[in-house]
């Protein structure tokens, strides 16, 4: 705007002064008024430039480092979140292993329970089977006692044996028989009987056990094989 009224100011000098130097004077002061006037826009419009420019790069670097705090905001929030949820998953973690660990527990003593009374129970059955045998034993041994006691006959009968089979029957005649007591009397009757007839001879012993038994009836047989059955 400033260089438009100056021009019209030139222009205006122009007409209204009559040529020769006072022309050319005025025209190069105006000329001169003009390059000043622009000098001095140009300078005012650089300066404005720049202060916008200015004003332009604080504004982005105060944009930007609002942008940098709200993003670190957003991160800590972010973060504290994270941590609130694996805080909660850990005790969560930390609750399903306690419980797991208190029922392995309660499983364990409830196995030793069981395991204690079962062995508690098998002890007992034990000691009745121990007890029981015990009792069937010396049922046995009194049975046999008042077999060998009642048995008159068989007990005189084995009188001449028990020079070479000991009074119990637990004597290896000449070291060279078997042991004759607790044999089954059926088998001992079968043998007595052998030696009787002379059809048996263990170990040369069959003249001298015919010699002992030639005078036992069959009635005497029976009874000594059940005597020394029952020693």
């Amino acid at each position: 705007m400033k260089n438009i009224t100056l021009l019209s100011l030139v222009a205006a000098t122009v007409l209204f002064t009559a040529c020769g130097d006072k022309t050319k004077e005025a025209a190069s002061d105006a000329a001169s008024k003009v390059t000043e006037a622009v000098k001095t826009d140009t300078a005012s419009a650089v300066e404005a430039t720049k202060s916008a420019a200015a004003d332009a790069v604080e504004a982005t670097k105060k944009a930007a480092n609002n942008a940098a705090d709200a993003a670190k905001e957003k991160a800590a929030e972010v973060a504290a979140a994270a941590k609130v949820e694996a805080d909660k998953l850990a005790a969560a973690a930390a609750e399903a292993k306690a419980a797991t660990e208190a029922k392995a527990t309660e499983a364990a003593n409830a196995l030793k329970e069981r395991a204690a009374a079962a062995t508690a129970a098998a002890g007992a059955t034990a000691a009745g089977a121990v007890e029981s045998v015990k009792d069937t034993a010396a049922s046995v041994v009194t049975s046999a006692k008042e077999v060998v006691s009642d048995n008159a006959a068989g007990k005189a009968a084995y009188a001449k044996c028990a020079g070479c089979h000991g009074a119990d029957g637990k004597t290896k005649a000449l070291g060279k028989s078997e042991v004759i007591a607790g044999q089954a009397a059926a088998d001992l009757e079968t043998k007595i009987a052998e030696y009787k007839a002379g059809t048996r001879n263990v170990a040369g012993m069959g003249m001298l056990m015919k010699g002992q038994v030639a005078s036992l009836s069959d009635e005497d047989i029976k009874a000594v094989a059940a005597y020394i059955s029952a020693l």
